[in-house]
């Protein structure tokens, strides 16, 4: 006889065989939300409100940096004296308007003034020297005058007393040796005669000699007097050429040695920005780049003019030349504040800036998923940047949110809940 099986209603269900299926289903399940438990993945609670969220967006990256420069003179010359000496007066102040060649301060240096009084007495005994010399050798030149005059005289009458001598022994009216001593005293006194005549040619030119060395060397006094002369005119120092003295460091009783940079002119109208840049841009800061900066409301334009190679504290300078119109009331030592345009603007995936490059070094970024409840740790690539933006390479679509503040307190977390 057959028995009917009723079927099992309720919780009673559960336990039945067919129910089986369902319960390997939801133990899987289960295992599956247990290892996701467990997993790796490192989760923190963050309060949305502290963090800053921005936009990934396309549109033209413009390649620019931001650099601070001071305003300095195009043409600046060293004020330096050119004797040394001590601080006397003080004609002009710092910050005054000077022309080429006028006087700034005026020194003193008894040393120099001592050394011009010692070569105009030397000067002057050299004169003296010379003098007296002319008048020895004009002496001496009247004495021979006489000489040579006294033995012509003498040759003249020995000629003549031996030609009668002659005339008298060739007709047999004197002795032999009157004839030959008459003869010999002509020629001796012929002899003497050319020997001071000799002699006189020689002494003029010596003296002609002598002469013209004495004017050389007294010349060169002269020419070293007037030198010394012109160190006493040094003592005033002259501004070298017009325009405004910036400095001038030096004090009344100061001693101030020769060639000391005591201060500088400063060429007025034609100015210059020194910029310190940041050393990671040194090989892509080359003169002729260009940059704008604002001032009073107005925008600027400068030039890139010349790029020194030294690193000094991890910075290098570029000096950039004022195209076009300069601001009113520049002033030296001023600070400008410059956009440096580094390449042309081309299309890129762009975030704003932002703390968290600090940490991440733009290696990888929180990136906040569509619904918005949490936000998941993402590699990416950072190319160029700007005081604006960051160019992505890889890693972002535009219209994704990421988190762009610092991550200082979740940096070792890999997934962020709001």
């Amino acid at each position: 006889m057959d028995r009917v099986i009723e079927q099992k209603k309720g919780i009673a269900v559960a336990f039945t065989k067919k129910a089986v299926p369902y319960w390997m289903g939801a133990f899987v399940a289960a295992l599956v939300v247990y290892l996701l438990l467990q997993s790796n993945s490192r989760i923190m609670r963050v309060d949305a409100d502290s963090l800053t969220i921005s936009n990934t967006t396309s549109g033209e990256f413009n390649d620019y940096i931001r650099v601070s420069g001071q305003v300095q003179p195009m043409v600046t010359t060293q004020l330096s004296p050119q004797e040394g000496g001590i601080v006397e007066r003080i004609i002009v102040e710092e910050g005054a308007t000077v022309k080429a060649g006028d006087p700034i301060l005026v020194l003193s240096n008894e040393s120099l003034d001592l050394q011009i009084l010692n070569s105009e007495a030397e000067l002057a005994e050299k004169e003296n020297m010379l003098r007296n010399t002319l008048i020895t050798m004009e002496q001496e030149k009247l004495t021979l005058r006489q000489d040579e005059m006294g033995l012509a005289l003498n040759v003249k009458r020995n000629k003549r007393k031996y030609e009668q001598q002659k005339a008298l022994y060739e007709d047999k009216l004197i002795a032999r040796e009157d004839y030959l001593q008459a003869e010999e005293d002509y020629f001796l006194s012929v002899e003497k005669y050319e020997l001071v005549r000799e002699r006189a040619r020689q002494d003029s030119s010596y003296r002609v000699i002598e002469i013209k060395q004495m004017k050389e060397s007294l010349e060169n006094m002269r020419l070293n007097m007037r030198m010394i002369r012109r160190r006493k005119e040094n003592l005033v120092v002259k501004a070298p050429i017009d325009g405004e003295l910036g400095l001038l460091d030096a004090v009344l009783g100061q001693s101030i040695a020769s060639g000391t940079k005591i201060g500088q002119i400063n060429s007025v109208g034609t100015y210059k920005i020194e910029a310190q840049i940041d050393e990671h841009y040194i090989d892509r800061v080359t003169m002729g780049l260009t940059a704008t900066f604002d001032r009073q409301g107005e925008v600027y334009n400068a030039t890139i003019r010349k790029v020194y190679p030294e690193v000094r504290s991890g910075k290098f300078q570029a000096d950039f030349r004022i195209d076009g119109n300069q601001p009113a009331n520049i002033r030296s030592g001023q600070t400008y504040y410059l956009n440096l345009q580094l390449g042309q603007p081309e299309d890129a995936v762009m975030i704003p800036r932002g703390s968290f490059f600090q940490t991440t070094g733009g290696k990888w970024i929180f990136v906040v998923l569509p619904n918005g409840d949490k936000a998941v740790r993402r590699e990416i690539r950072i190319g160029r940047q700007n005081p604006k933006y960051y160019e992505v390479l890889e890693g972002l679509n535009p219209g994704e949110k990421v988190i762009t503040s610092s991550y200082e307190s979740f940096k070792d977390y890999d997934v962020i809940e709001f």
